[in-house]
């Protein structure tokens, strides 16, 4: 019977690609050697990769080509401290070039960082204001750097500067559900930015690409209704007129020249469209899953991108009109050879006020009944999806004859935006219910044993899981919390300081609301917890400090609860280090079977 190592894919990816300007190559951030992320290119003919990094310690989070295709720009941080540098490599280069200016800070580039003849560099940067997100464009021929300040409350990310080189795109942040689109005129030494979204509502209307003649960009937006379309602002007149409109959310567009191309979260799998000019254009089919980041040349061909599946593990694939799709990568790990992966079964169960929640259902191939793993995604803003989860662990857990039972509770994206916004500032609500009923429906499935339910999850899904520890009345077999946090009050005051308003606004204010935030938090009802309890957590976790884990960890222990601890010392919010990331998820496959396939029925 395989292990857990032999679920675990050979290669994991960052969420980044990028298309040489000729289509020839594509760079990507990998783990493949040595366990760090990073930065690598292969012919998208095929062909073998050249790894061009050699990083201690740091791990590449985004990666861009300079226009004329001689060279790289990435950002990189140490240790998932997520203080990003700016580095800047050439093809036949020994080492990169560290090209940032001033202290480590939060660096990040626009999604298309360069101008078109690659002379400027455009990203965003709190170095002037820890709690402040600027923008800077520097000038690559002297190094001047020209800075906008983004209004109050509000998080600048640049999109790009258009094909004529006059404006400067970029998104402003005050939540994930309200995002304005900004234009800075760089012909104007003294223009400040200017919200040309406001007119329209103060809903989402996050930019990205630009239309080829520069005369306005295309957006994505819930102006018409529940669901993201893509929509296209003109700058003559200021208007919005919508290109496609689904039943579901737009979560991604990408454009070359007359070709724009988007994908669709149809239920939690990713579906591709594209056009050139007005023509709706076929594409080839690909296999079920989500993709995780898309690039292309004009005309679509090819298109590269980053898909995960169910039963596959993140690849790098391309559709090109020669030879439809192919994958450029194999990352399969030696179990896939010789096992029958788990597809997940999409179901809908009822929750409360006539409400319903969708969710995905890996049964194991064995009789039942079996076992259940309750999986909560992090976020909460994000969306529980049929990937390859957890480098391996649903796939090994499956084999062992344990269901995986994913909701997407209130808060979840891809499921309309009243879903989505049931979560702010209301943690430990509708989305506790949710899970109640989760719970219920677990309970009644005659395949399932309700009697063997254990719960789990990351970042926000490790609160949720303490939450359902903590406060829902049954007999739970054991809990994982990775990072999770478990104060609400802490949690909210040592947010990273740009996070600050955005935190107020979904999560809650620790001053004014320090009442309802310490109600809401797992650690007021740490008394009530009883079942064994593994907790993961970073030492250098920006997000969910450490001492979020520590006042649990200290609390369950002298009650003689059964706690496990691990504290990963070069580890933030995550994994960047693939050793340590394998370790993890060996022990709590070995703790979820221990609790699980043990336990009596």
């Amino acid at each position: 019977m395989p292990e857990y190592r032999d679920f675990v894919p050979r290669q994991g990816f960052q969420p980044t690609l990028a298309l040489s300007p000729d289509a020839a190559m594509v760079a990507y951030s990998s783990n493949a050697a040595g366990g760090r992320f990073d930065l690598w290119v292969v012919p998208v003919a095929g062909g073998e990769p050249r790894q061009l990094t050699e990083l201690a310690n740091q791990a590449v989070r985004q990666a861009a080509w300079v226009p004329d295709g001689k060279s790289l720009v990435f950002t990189a941080d140490r240790e998932g401290d997520e203080q990003y540098r700016l580095y800047r490599i050439g093809l036949e280069d020994q080492e990169p070039t560290d090209i940032s200016t001033g202290p480590d800070c939060q660096r990040i580039l626009a999604s298309s960082p360069f101008d078109a003849g690659g002379r400027y560099l455009t990203y965003a940067a709190n170095d002037r204001d820890a709690t402040v997100q600027d923008i800077l464009v520097r000038d690559l021929t002297d190094d001047s750097e020209r800075r906008f300040v983004p209004p109050p409350g509000v998080v600048f990310e640049p999109a790009g500067i258009s094909p004529d080189g006059r404006w400067l795109l970029t998104a402003g942040f005050r939540s994930n559900m309200h995002v304005a689109a900004y234009l800075i005129d760089l012909r104007d030494t003294t223009a400040e930015p200017q919200c040309v979204t406001a007119a329209h509502g103060d809903g989402l209307f996050e930019p990205g690409p630009w239309m080829p003649d520069s005369s306005g960009f295309y957006l994505r937006t819930n102006l018409w209704g529940e669901f993201i379309a893509i929509a296209r602002y003109r700058l003559d007149d200021g208007t919005l007129e919508p290109v496609s409109r689904h039943d579901w959310d737009v979560e991604g567009i990408e454009a070359a020249e007359d070709t724009l191309v988007w994908s669709v979260n149809v239920d939690g799998r990713s579906t591709l469209h594209t056009r050139q000019g007005d023509a709706v254009q076929p594409l080839p089919d690909i296999p079920p899953g989500v993709i995780n980041a898309l690039t292309l040349a004009p005309g679509a061909d090819p298109i590269v991108l980053l898909l995960d599946t169910a039963t596959r593990p993140t690849e790098i694939a391309v559709l090109d009109t020669t030879s439809g799709f192919r994958y450029l990568t194999d990352a399969r790990p030696p179990a896939l050879h010789v096992i029958n992966p788990v597809e997940p079964q999409p179901v809908v169960y009822p929750a409360s006020a006539g409400r319903s929640v969708h969710a995905l259902l890996y049964r194991p191939h064995t009789p039942g009944p079996h076992p259940v793993l309750l999986s909560i995604h992090g976020g909460p803003e994000a969306q529980e999806r049929p990937t390859y989860s957890r480098s391996g662990l649903y796939q090994h857990l499956l084999d062992r004859g344990i269901a995986i039972f994913a909701p997407n509770i209130a808060g979840s994206t891809g499921y309309g935006a009243t879903h989505q916004k049931l979560i702010y500032r209301n943690w430990g609500g509708y989305d506790l219910d949710d899970l109640d009923h989760a719970t219920r429906y677990l309970r009644s499935a005659s395949d399932l044993d309700g009697d063997r339910i254990a719960v789990m999850g990351g970042s926000y899904g490790g609160f949720a899981a303490l939450s359902c520890l903590a406060r829902l009345p049954y007999p739970w077999a054991a809990g994982v919390s990775l990072c999770g946090p478990t104060n609400l009050v802490t949690l909210a005051r040592s947010c990273p300081p740009t996070w600050k308003h955005f935190v107020s606004v979904v999560l809650g204010d620790p001053d004014t609301d320090a009442d309802y935030l310490t109600q809401r938090s797992p650690i007021t009802y740490a008394d009530a917890i009883t079942a064994p309890l593994f907790v993961l957590q970073g030492a250098r976790d920006p997000r969910v400090p450490r001492a979020e884990s520590d006042q649990l960890v200290a609390r369950l222990r002298d009650r003689g609860v059964d706690v496990r601890y691990e504290v990963f010392e070069d580890e933030g919010h995550g994994f960047t280090n693939r050793k340590n990331e394998l370790r993890a998820y060996e022990e709590i496959a070995q703790f979820l079977r221990g609790h699980l396939l043990t336990a009596s029925s």
